[in-house]
């Protein structure tokens, strides 16, 4: 079941672009209602549609329960604003940019200091630990940063990180955050929805201080066996259902001007 009062586009859009700004917006208000956001920092960034060259940025200083369909910059991957007006956060560019020029299914970039996956980068070991269902299916496509040297102001960061996530599609990075990609939106929402909700659940497992129940090498294998490609219900995605639920939950809660 789609979300279904999507307003008639902007003319100067394609649909494409149009819905692609609309989910990106959309992914900034759920981030609110999940707890994600960190007052005006962070990013999530997509590639534009039909232009290999740029993606969409809001404007530094834009609270996350502020953006709309209409508010994105659209950077080149060289620092050039193509479109849009506002400020372009520094450190934005430079972990974004690289990764999706560098990435090739890193068509969405998000990064967060969201609590309980900072709270877990924060730890000596890092680790999402083979204790549930959910967790397995959130490592097996984790890989871990432990080089942290500081804000990034530099586009070579994003190089490295780029070289560090590899063919993960969730980076936990050490004494920072939290970073996910996806070929939409989509994709990499689900990621930081699960991510978080793994870390949350081993660190509340953590906090009793019992011993933690670690499954066997054998139902691990076949767990991730299973996992791998991702299920996909009728033609489409998990993540896709996933995220047309979300939306819909932001529709009932009367949060529709993000689609402006």
């Amino acid at each position: 079941m789609a979300v279904t009062t999507l307003p008639k586009r902007e003319t100067r859009y394609s649909e494409a672009e149009w819905q692609a700004r609309v989910d990106l917006a959309a992914a900034h208000r759920l981030s609110v209602m999940h707890g994600f956001q960190e007052g005006i920092f962070n990013h999530l960034t997509l590639t534009v549609p039909g232009k290999g060259d740029r993606y969409f940025q809001i404007p530094f200083g834009l609270h996350w329960s502020e953006v709309t369909a209409s508010s994105f910059m659209e950077i080149g991957f060289d620092g050039t604003r193509h479109a849009g007006e506002g400020e372009m956060e520094l450190s934005c560019y430079c972990i974004h940019a690289p990764i999706h020029r560098l990435v090739p299914d890193a068509a969405c970039v998000m990064h967060t200091h969201m609590p309980y996956a900072s709270a877990l980068a924060r730890l000596e070991d890092p680790r999402i630990l083979p204790i549930g269902q959910t967790e397995l299916g959130v490592a097996m496509q984790t890989g871990y940063d432990m080089e942290y040297a500081g804000p990034a102001f530099d586009p070579k960061e994003g190089e490295r990180l780029a070289g560090v996530l590899g063919d993960k599609t969730i980076l936990i990075m050490a004494n920072h955050g939290v970073m996910t990609v996806g070929r939409t939106v989509a994709e990499a929402y689900d990621r930081l929805y699960y991510i978080e909700r793994a870390a949350q659940v081993q660190l509340y497992a953590m906090w009793t201080g019992r011993p933690l129940r670690l499954l066997s090498d054998e139902v691990i294998e076949e767990t991730i066996a299973g996992f791998k490609g991702g299920p996909r219900y009728g033609d489409r995605p998990a993540s896709e259902h996933h995220f047309d639920a979300l939306k819909r939950q932001l529709e009932r809660q009367g949060e529709t001007d993000y689609q402006t």
